[in-house]
């Protein structure tokens, strides 16, 4: 098996900010010349997630609506309490989505669905440098 990858570097303002990675992935698989194998999307930090959605702002802020009634944001939260902080919510919503998606790679394209896009989602209280890893599977 033969790996290669990228790393994706961003600014995010936190507060459940979800940008499309799609396109940043896409541009890593093709650099490899990989035909078929799996992409591996998988950011770093505990208060920040990938999944895949329809990248649009309906489907954000009812993303969002969730969230917000799942892990609320003022929530009575131990973390909070034990570490005199505030984003006790963010480890929360990044916890149940998840850090990582994996994408098959078939004719040399990311096989996702028309209205499907790799999204990271930072749930973090405060804006944040983040990397996401990317690694193709050949």
């Amino acid at each position: 098996m033969a790996v290669h990858g990228g790393l994706l570097r961003l600014e995010t303002a936190g507060d459940g900010e979800a940008v499309d990675l799609t396109e940043g992935v896409r541009s890593i698989v093709r650099a490899g010349g990989v035909e078929r194998g799996a992409v591996v999307v998988f950011a770093r930090g505990s208060t920040v997630a990938v999944t895949t959605m329809e990248y649009e702002p309906g489907g954000i802020a009812d993303l969002a609506e969730l969230l917000e009634r799942l892990a609320p944001r003022t929530g009575e939260y131990e973390h909070n309490r034990r570490n005199a902080d505030t984003n006790a919510h963010a480890h929360l919503r990044a916890a149940l989505i998840g850090p990582s998606e994996t994408v098959p790679i078939v004719d040399g394209e990311l096989v996702l669905g028309t209205w499907q896009q790799l999204v990271l989602l930072d749930f973090d209280d405060r804006p944040r440098r983040r990397e996401v890893v990317v690694q193709v599977l050949s």
